[in-house]
């Protein structure tokens, strides 16, 4: 891990907020989390009026990030597609309709635990098919320097909202019932939707975003989501972020699962005490992204991601073994500082390393991976809690996060500048021959070769050239890749990969970036500038 050094002062965290557009969609989204930290706090009142097991309060936590394991993938491969604004009219009026059900039943005292986990976890199916597309979307409204603070800000505005809801709907809870906080959370849904009514979106490209190649073939939603996969499993950098996000979320989700049982248990507080440790967070948050331009001018990612963990696993210490309020208030709100500097640091990091035509789908894994690991992770806790006790899980979390950056040493935050995932542009699309040649094209998959001659005493170092193409193939759509050598004459090389259609096929012409393309050029650097390579298109026969 090593610290970076910037000329000049860094600009404030706040500086997107300055563009109108940006500020609007951020103050209805604020509106919207504080909503939904109200109804967390409403649900695991309600949850303990209802039950007195840890379990059930932990599956609040399951019931609310599940359906982004179910749902995410689909829901970015949809906003990549279609249009982004009737998308999110349509979640937000879905999770409307059913924070009002919740309302409602709670109203004429007909919720059961198992109620409240549906309704909870319909809420949770709205926004994992809004949050993709929503996280994509606010970068898009500032200008590509102000890019990496404005994804920060999308953390900070979860974390700020903590700072508020838990309070509020605490209050309200103590002075009311849940039934209340329920429906103010409905009410929250409804702010959004006019402000994405008002809001005209200005995008040229849909299918296959960011390409220079228009008008190309539409994707289904199918083809999407195997994009999406292909992409993640053959980048080494986006599979380093969503390791260290997996390890982090994990052991961080027993602070969120075990805070309920942590005041009500063993700190005698009442709802409207809960709401005020969760509010610590929330101003610890604030803190910490005031703080994160400048740490980010001074440390690594690998730094700020090291301090982040050990100040999460210090409050699950805290909280494991003092029973003073104050403390566990002061431990939570430097677990605040510390989860915002793990989520912004992440979450920011994943998606510039993104190109265009992937940020909805390639942020759905990445949210199916945060997401998913907190309800699995809160599932876990529960039970082990239920079996052990919420101190003994507590420990158990402070050992993990505070040993977790060790996994810097093998496997170091990457980083990649957004130029090199500008189109390359220079790739002409192929054409096809003859009558009939649509129709094979659209009945199978495509084989393409490459054959290479290798300069004088450079087929070695031609083959490892190609080796490095591989993943960029792969990225691009290839769904096999293979090299062969001529055993006869070992200076010639042949690269071959299939891609699933004609189709597929245009759009990796599209998608292949100035990244994939420097690749490219240091293995015709090694051919005999003679024999320029020969590529062939195979369509099914």
């Amino acid at each position: 891990m090593t610290t970076t050094s910037r000329a000049g002062p860094p600009e404030s965290a706040w500086a997107p907020l300055r563009h109108p557009v940006f500020r609007a969609m951020w103050s209805a989204q604020f509106a919207s989390n504080v909503g939904g930290w109200m109804q967390t706090v409403g649900a695991q009142w309600l949850m303990l009026s209802l039950t007195s097991s840890a379990a059930y309060l932990a599956f609040i936590q399951t019931a609310a990030s599940l359906p982004v394991l179910l749902l995410a993938i689909p829901a970015g491969a949809v906003g990549d597609l279609v249009d982004r604004r009737r998308l999110l009219l349509g979640s937000e009026l879905f999770m409307l309709l059913a924070a009002l059900a919740l309302g409602l039943l709670a109203l004429a005292g007909l919720v059961t635990p198992w109620i409240l986990l549906a309704a909870i976890f319909l809420v949770g199916a709205g926004q994992a098919w809004t949050s993709p597309t929503w996280q994509t979307l606010q970068p898009e409204l500032v200008s590509e320097a102000e890019r990496p603070r404005a994804i920060a800000l999308g953390a900070v505005n979860m974390n700020l909202a903590r700072a508020v809801g838990p309070a509020l709907g605490g209050l309200l809870v103590a002075a009311t019932q849940p039934s209340v906080v329920f429906l103010v959370n409905a009410a929250t849904f409804l702010v959004v939707i006019v402000v994405v009514w008002r809001w005209k979106e200005r995008r040229g490209v849909v299918a296959g975003a960011g390409t220079p190649h228009a008008p190309l073939p539409r994707e289904s939603i199918r083809e999407a989501m195997r994009a999406s996969g292909r992409y993640v499993v053959a980048s080494p950098a986006l599979r380093t972020v969503l390791l260290r996000a997996a390890l982090f979320v994990l052991f961080a989700s027993a602070i969120w699962a075990l805070l309920p049982a942590v005041a009500d248990d063993g700190l005698g507080l009442g709802s409207g005490g809960y709401g005020l440790l969760l509010g610590c967070v929330g101003a610890g948050a604030v803190g910490g992204a005031t703080l994160l331009p400048r740490l980010r001018a001074r440390l690594s990612a690998d730094w700020i991601l090291a301090a982040g963990s050990l100040a999460v696993a210090v409050t699950a210490l805290v909280m494991a073994t003092v029973d003073s309020t104050a403390a566990v208030a002061a431990a939570l709100v430097l677990a605040g500082v510390g989860w915002i500097a793990v989520l912004a640091t992440l979450s920011s990091g994943f998606q510039t390393m993104l190109p265009a035509w992937a940020k909805a789908r390639g942020m759905a894994v990445y949210l199916v991976v945060f997401q998913g690991g907190m309800a699995i992770g809160s599932a876990l806790v529960g039970i082990a809690a239920a079996a052990s006790g919420v101190d003994a899980v507590l420990l158990v979390a402070a050992v993990a996060l505070a040993a977790g950056p060790l996994v810097a040493l093998r496997a170091p935050f990457p980083r990649i500048e957004a130029a090199e995932l500008t189109p390359a542009c220079d790739w002409p699309l192929p054409s096809l021959a003859g009558a009939d040649a649509a129709g094979r094209a659209a009945a199978g998959p495509v084989l393409v070769t490459v054959e290479y001659r290798a300069a004088a005493g450079q087929a070695d170092a031609l083959l490892a050239a190609l080796a490095g193409v591989r993943r960029a193939r792969r990225r691009t759509g290839a769904i096999s890749w293979r090299i062969w050598r001529d055993a006869a004459a070992p200076e010639r090389v042949l690269e071959q990969f299939v891609v699933g259609s004609w189709d597929e096929h245009l759009r990796q012409h599209a998608r292949f970036t100035t990244r994939d393309q420097a690749r490219l050029d240091a293995v015709r650097a090694l051919t005999d500038p003679a024999t320029p390579p020969l590529v062939t298109h195979w369509t099914s026969a």
